[in-house]
């Protein structure tokens, strides 16, 4: 059986969220490339596309404290200039 509330698996707008990506970053690789979300990560519920941790971790190249960590750095970086 599936858990549903497993934080593995979330909407494409939570994912993008949790890595610091736009909130249709998802939708958008997902329409131009869904390729590079390997089998089984990504699938559309009526209009809702639902990710696991291990598809956008894919896509993005990073994990989720990776992402934060990087944005971080960045908007730390960009206040600095």
């Amino acid at each position: 059986m599936i858990n549903l509330n497993d934080r593995d698996i979330m909407s494409s707008s939570e994912a993008a969220r949790r890595w610091q990506k736009s909130d249709d970053y998802v939708r958008q690789v997902f329409r131009k490339n869904p390729e590079r979300f390997p089998i089984g990560t990504i699938r559309k519920f009526g209009k809702q596309l639902v990710v696991t941790r291990h598809g956008i971790e894919i896509v993005t190249g990073e994990t989720e404290p990776e992402a934060r960590k990087n944005a971080a750095s960045t908007s730390t970086n960009a206040i600095d200039r």
